[in-house]
């Protein structure tokens, strides 16, 4: 939709009078934006700051009576400064210290964007000359350039501290409305908006509810529900987009509802800001930052207002799975209670709670956990994939919720949600007492979790290699020093040469959810090969495209080769792999990782075509044509693959070797019409094609070798063919 995604409005820059005045109070600024006005940019208030003594080279302003000093930028009982008129040079004109000089005291106070226009009105009110006036100004703008450069960043420092803070109350033994109240209030400090306020979704009833307001005053509005598609809200909730609104009545792009619109009304909003609160596929609520009057959210506070939504979302995550560990625990506890007549039943279950509950704290492995039972159970328990697990066993675990016999074996499905994960496998019990039972699936459980943290810091990687490798192929963004930066993060060093590769599973029928797994499978096994070798991954047209370094002494085809057995294992089906050339990724123009994959696409296409599934293969393999499949129609290296050595003989040893091959192949391969063409003798063809066959190769009059030894005599032919 057109309005989705606002452009960023630059603010009006405000040109003061001749006459200085005191920087505008916040409630001024605020009220200098009209109410209703959906183009208007935010008001940016100015902060005075503290008076760090007179400016250098400004002239005082002509006496206004009492407080004229502090209207001249002085303050009070400090000496004024030397104003420009008395200080320049009769030579040069220049103001003492430069033009530069009262501009770099206004960066040193932190002066506000109208004080920057002063020394130019004084310069001019007292009639200086031309080119002090000029010099001033140039040294005004890029004071101002530099002046806003440090408001960004100071504003990009402020936002990146408030995303560590709130993960740092992640961390944190904090509850859960604590850091979603943190969240809301980050949110609205740093957009700078009236109202900032979270809805969550409630499954119940179908519909998202206000869970948390800051700087609300409406009480209807505090206790609004919004059903799926209804206000903006709710938009943002059934699309899981973010949306935005510059004048909340005036849209119609969502169903505006009466209890929805009088709350609004109530609450006095115009502009608002959504954005979706997902836990993987699924939305869990909105984010929303709101202003009483009509303005433009920037993309920049957009995804900043996404961020903050997404830790969010992961609080929430985290309070959820806390809660069902504490659920877990308070099943043991009651348990124990139970039993109290066993002690030594009683003590092995602390022994084991204990254990648990450290090894989920202190982020440890799954082995970790199938220790740590093993000694407590007095037995040996391990974690299975599902394909070594007796299938119905595993589906009988899991519809119960409970560890099931299984021969002299126990079974404990490790599940999240609906996904079957693996199991814990107690081997050697043909009798397990029912707190040991009990034991064995909480220990199934804390496997889960840490199975999900894993997968998500795993994900969280993936997405973040996936992104920067969609930029090099979008050519988005091609700055190669902050494409160093990103790629240094993830541990991959752009400036080494790399290889484009193409990967796409051939076994698998299209459609279906069949289809849907193998490449997830294929996606997952790539990403941890991208990781391994410090490289990057990405899913795209049906298959995957990796960007490995090349190592050294190693071509494109053994590159290609080598991933396409990797892969072929990793996901126990037949992965094609299509090759680039190598490339230079920082050194080239901006779309050079884009023509390299399509290079590297067409080399897959071609290895599907010629029925060599599993199979890896750059352009270079393809002989001449190779030609056809390379981004770059490479002639000058396929005429050096393959009749090079000849060129160079006759270059070294001044021979015809090259025009003997050429006119060899014009008279049919026959010496003899050869040795006429030439004008030599025939023994004297022989001998030249004795060399050649030595240079070549003795296959070199195969029917596949001599037809690309004539294209590439052909080609070198016409490339040194005399130009008119």
């Amino acid at each position: 939709m057109p309005h989705d995604h606002p452009q960023s409005v630059p603010p009006p820059v405000a040109r003061p009078s001749a006459e200085p005045s005191a920087p505008p109070r916040p409630a001024d600024a605020a009220a200098a934006v009209p109410s209703g006005a959906p183009d208007a940019a935010p008001a940016t208030v100015p902060v005075p700051a503290p008076a760090v003594g007179p400016v250098t080279g400004f002239a005082s302003a002509p006496a206004a009576g009492p407080g004229s000093e502090a209207a001249a930028g002085t303050p009070a009982g400090t000496p004024a400064a030397p104003g420009p008129a008395a200080a320049p040079d009769a030579e040069d004109g220049e103001a003492p210290g430069g033009a530069e000089t009262p501009f770099l005291e206004l960066l040193a106070r932190g002066a506000s964007a109208d004080a920057y226009d002063r020394p130019v009105l004084v310069a001019r009110a007292e009639g200086r000359p031309a080119t002090e006036v000029a010099a001033l100004r140039r040294a005004r703008d890029l004071a101002l350039r530099v002046r806003s450069e440090l408001e960004g960043r100071r504003r990009r420092e402020e936002e990146l501290s408030a995303l560590f803070a709130t993960a740092h109350d992640l961390a944190g033994p904090r509850d859960l409305d604590a850091v979603l109240r943190a969240i809301v209030q980050r949110a609205r400090s740093l957009l700078g908006t009236d109202v900032a306020y979270l809805s969550l979704h409630d499954p119940a009833r179908g519909d998202t509810y206000m869970r948390v307001t800051e700087g609300s005053v409406a009480a209807r509005f505090q206790q609004l529900r919004l059903g799926m598609g209804e206000g903006l809200g709710g938009l943002v909730a059934q699309t899981a987009r973010p949306y935005v609104t510059q004048d909340y009545f005036k849209d119609e792009r969502f169903l505006h509802t009466g209890a929805i619109d009088a709350g609004v009304h109530d609450e006095g909003l115009v502009a608002i800001l959504g954005v979706p609160l997902m836990l993987g596929d699924h939305v869990i609520g909105v984010l929303f930052a709101a202003d009483r009057r009509a303005r433009v959210f920037e993309r920049g506070q957009i995804a900043l207002l996404s961020s903050f939504a997404a830790l969010a979302a992961a609080a929430i995550d985290t309070a959820n799975l806390l809660t069902e560990t504490r659920s877990a625990v308070a099943e043991l506890e009651r348990a124990n209670e139970i039993i109290q007549d066993r002690s030594a039943v009683i003590e092995r279950a602390s022994e084991v709670h204990d254990r648990l509950a450290e090894l989920v704290l202190r982020g440890g492995q799954v082995h970790d956990v199938a220790a740590a039972v093993s000694e407590v159970l007095d037995g040996s328990v391990s974690f299975a994939d599902i394909t070594a697990v007796p299938a119905l066993a595993l589906e009988a675990s899991r519809a119960e919720g409970h560890a099931v016999p299984h021969g002299d074996d126990w079974i404990a499905a490790v599940t999240a949600s609906r996904e079957l994960l693996g199991a814990l496998v107690l081997r050697g019990h043909p009798v397990l007492d029912p707190v040991d039972q009990r034991t064995l699936e909480r220990a199934a459980m804390v496997t889960s979790l840490l199975l999900l943290a894993r997968r998500s810091a795993a994900e969280a990687e993936q997405r973040v290699r996936g992104e920067l490798l969609d930029d090099l192929l979008d050519a988005r963004d091609h700055d190669p020093r902050l494409l160093r930066m990103r790629a240094a993060r993830l541990h991959a060093d752009l400036d080494v040469t790399h290889v484009v590769l193409a990967a796409r599973l051939d076994a698998t029928a299209p459609g279906g959810d069949a289809e849907a797994e193998a490449r997830r499978r294929l996606w997952s096994a790539a990403s941890h090969l991208a990781s391994t070798r410090h490289g990057l991954a990405a899913a795209r047209d049906g298959g995957t495209v990796l960007l490995l370094p090349l190592p050294s002494g190693h071509s494109a085809t053994a590159l290609a080769r080598d991933v396409a057995r990797r892969l072929s294992t990793a996901v126990h089906d037949a992965v094609t792999v299509g090759a680039s050339a190598p490339q230079e990724v920082l050194s080239g123009g901006p779309d050079q990782v884009a023509v390299a994959y399509q290079e590297a696409r067409r080399c897959l296409d071609a290895l599907r075509l010629l029925g060599r599934p599993g199979d890896g293969a750059a352009a270079e393999d393809f002989g001449f044509v190779g030609l056809l499949l390379a981004g770059d129609r490479d002639i000058s290296g396929f005429v050096d693959r393959t009749i090079g050595e000849v060129i160079s003989y006759d270059e070294r040893r001044g021979t015809d070797l090259v025009r003997t091959l050429d006119a060899y192949f014009a008279c049919g391969m026959s010496p003899a019409r050869t040795k006429d063409a030439l004008h030599v003798h025939v023994n004297t063809v022989a001998q030249r094609l004795e060399r050649v066959g030595r240079l070549l190769g003795e296959d070199w009059q195969r029917p596949d070798r001599a037809l690309e030894i004539q294209l590439a005599l052909r080609l070198q032919r016409l490339a040194s063919a005399p130009r008119g």
